[in-house]
């Protein structure tokens, strides 16, 4: 039999609060055999972060406390002192993290802390330092890889930055790379690139990979083995086709039963809610139903023609323009009441500029916005205040939209204090009335916004949007931070407020598979143009533009039989939507599929 790479045994970690051990990781054993990668999987607070941490010795001795035995090549880490370790970090075992940027030093060119690697852990000499260098960027296929060499981390994309963290976590050619969601914060398509990377280096270099995700589609796309953490415990373990098709533990059919699957709406004509089921039972938590058919008003309370956003490039000694961001470009649609119309697209390719044109939160550079009977372009400082009243805005992050010093009640009955709508013991009825409706109980008026999880958090900022009684909310990103059963909680909810407010949703996101199951009609962009729209099935079922088409390869479909499948997506960035002074873009054409089904040509 082969002897395993990584052998932990009863690893136990605990953290010393307010006085007291508390414990967050419990009794995790494991093995990982060469050239094999094992994920271990759970959503936050599981201890999965925690478990990797503690295997490299990368907690803080003061306050923390790690037990059991972590065997490398037949060395028990948690005996060797400070100075062995370090020379075993990086060098037998390295580790990509979440956000690059937090672990590359902004003042050194990538180049230099690549070979700083080679120079400590391999003793080479800055020349042959270098030209490994280039070698090992060449490899994680960064174009122009000696161009770049003396390039800061703020001059790479974060995909790109995220390649060059791989590429010095192999710098030392480790036995094992611990790899610690390294692609969440990464649009779709790169995600797909870093994942098809992983395994090809892997299968070059005759590596093991400790995965640790909360996504399944990943999970299910790259491990071999899959260990399912849940609240510190090891709850199941198994090959991952054991654990996707026959996985016993409540809690792992929870989570599998929550991923949006892109292609499961086939046959439904309207949104659907999440099947969510309960983490200690394994039972439903709540019914599975399809949300009702809107009946869509003639007039639509949303219409968007020809809107351009462009952001000035100023240079030189005088800060002249010399060029500009062409971030929104000639996009038109209509949105109508109850219905929910979905923006997609990567980074930078302008949905979110959309959203904060159309509010005015930025300034449109042209274009006509009418919302609610208002004409949005035309409005004074007084006018914008009303019109906010019919449309409101959830974002990404509900802990940077909260206010920490402010009580969550007070925090969603101001906006109805300072429209005047009503009195102070009318503001509290409201704020219990829709804590009440996104599921929180009236109660935790009180409380402060840290006290609260992210999901939670994400229910307060819906509340708060809802405060005002608007007819269109304009939702960016508002669940691509959640956890997976915490984001099928939220579209739920989002789906019954809009059957039981007749809300209309521009939904924000880079998520096709929660765009497919949410949507009415589905607007795919790139460098700030819409390239096709049309009702969500006819995009889904029939995508014509091959931007579409590259957006639906690149989703990790949570299904382990597709594990070798390369998707040979191409490695090539976003392009850049910078122009030079005077640039105007060329006249598109839009042919009509069918009815409704609208994409560029040419």
């Amino acid at each position: 039999m082969t002897k395993p790479v990584l052998s932990v045994r009863n690893l136990s970690t605990s953290f010393l609060v307010d006085g007291q051990w508390k414990s967050v990781v419990r009794n995790m054993s494991f093995d990982v055999a060469p050239g094999e990668t094992v994920a271990i999987v759970g959503e936050s607070g599981s201890g999965k972060s925690v478990t990797s941490l503690s295997l490299m010795r990368l907690l803080a001795p003061a306050t923390s406390r790690i037990e059991g035995e972590v065997m490398l090549n037949g060395r028990n880490l948690l005996a060797l002192s400070e100075k062995e370790m370090r020379a075993v970090r990086g060098n037998e075992v390295s580790m990509i993290f979440q956000e690059p940027m937090t672990s590359l030093n902004p003042i050194f060119t990538i180049g230099r802390q690549i070979s700083e690697v080679l120079i400590r852990h391999k003793a080479m000499s800055k020349t042959e330092a270098r030209a490994e260098t280039i070698r090992l960027l060449e490899k994680v296929r960064i174009p122009n890889a000696a161009g770049r060499f003396d390039e800061y981390p703020h001059q790479f994309s974060g995909g790109m930055r995220q390649r060059v963290m791989i590429a010095m976590a192999l710098a030392s050619r480790p036995k094992l790379l611990i790899a610690d969601e390294p692609t969440t914060a990464l649009d779709v398509t790169i995600q797909g690139q870093i994942l098809d990377l992983i395994k090809v280096l892997q299968e070059e270099e005759g590596m093991s990979v400790l995965f640790i995700t909360h996504d399944m589609g990943v999970v299910a796309e790259i491990a071999d083995r899959t260990i399912v953490m849940f609240r510190g415990d090891e709850v199941e373990t198994g090959p991952t086709e054991e654990i996707f098709h026959r996985g016993k533990h409540p809690y792992t059919r929870a989570l599998l039963s929550a991923v949006p699957k892109l292609g499961s709406m086939q046959g439904h004509d309207w949104p659907t809610r999440f099947p969510v089921l309960d983490a200690e039972t394994g039972k439903p938590a709540e019914p599975v139903e399809v949300a009702d058919t809107v009946v869509l008003s003639k007039r639509p309370v949303l219409e968007v023609k020809n809107l351009v956003t462009r952001f000035a490039i100023r240079s030189g000694l005088w800060s002249r323009q010399t060029g500009a961001v062409h971030a929104v470009e000639n996009v038109s649609f209509d949105l109508f009441q109850g219905e929910t119309l979905s923006l997609v697209g990567e980074s930078g390719c302008g949905k979110s500029t959309t959203g904060r044109s159309i509010m005015r939160l930025v300034e449109p550079t042209g274009g006509e916005v009418a919302l609610d009977g208002y004409d949005v372009m035309r409005l004074d400082t007084m006018g914008l205040r009303q019109m906010r009243k019919s449309v409101q805005m959830i974002f990404q992050d509900p802990f940077s939209s909260l206010n920490p010093r402010m009580t969550v009640g007070t925090a969603i009955s101001e906006p109805f204090i300072k429209h005047r709508l009503g009195t102070a013991k009318e503001a509290k009825e409201k704020t219990a009335d829709l804590l009440e409706k996104v599921g929180l109980s009236a109660d935790m008026a009180s409380r402060y916004p840290h006290e609260f999880s992210g999901g939670q958090r994400q229910r307060i900022a819906i509340a708060r949007a809802l405060a005002l009684d608007p007819k269109v909310i304009v939702a960016d990103e508002s669940v691509s931070a959640l956890d997976v059963s915490i984001k099928a909680q939220v579209c739920n909810l989002l789906l019954d407020l809009q059957q039981s407010l007749n809300l209309a949703f521009l939904f924000i996101s880079h998520d096709m598979a929660v765009v497919e199951r949410v949507s009415h009609r589905v607007a795919v962009m790139y460098l700030g143009e819409i390239v096709e729209i049309g009702p969500r099935a006819a995009v889904f079922d029939n995508p014509q533009h091959p931007y579409t088409k590259k957006l639906m390869s690149a989703v990790p479909v949570p299904d382990p039989s597709r594990r070798g499948i390369r998707r040979g997506i191409s490695n090539d960035e976003l392009k850049s939507p910078v122009r030079a002074m005077g640039y105007e873009p060329p006249k598109r054409e839009y042919r009509e599929v069918s009815a409704g089904h609208m994409v560029q040509v040419g």
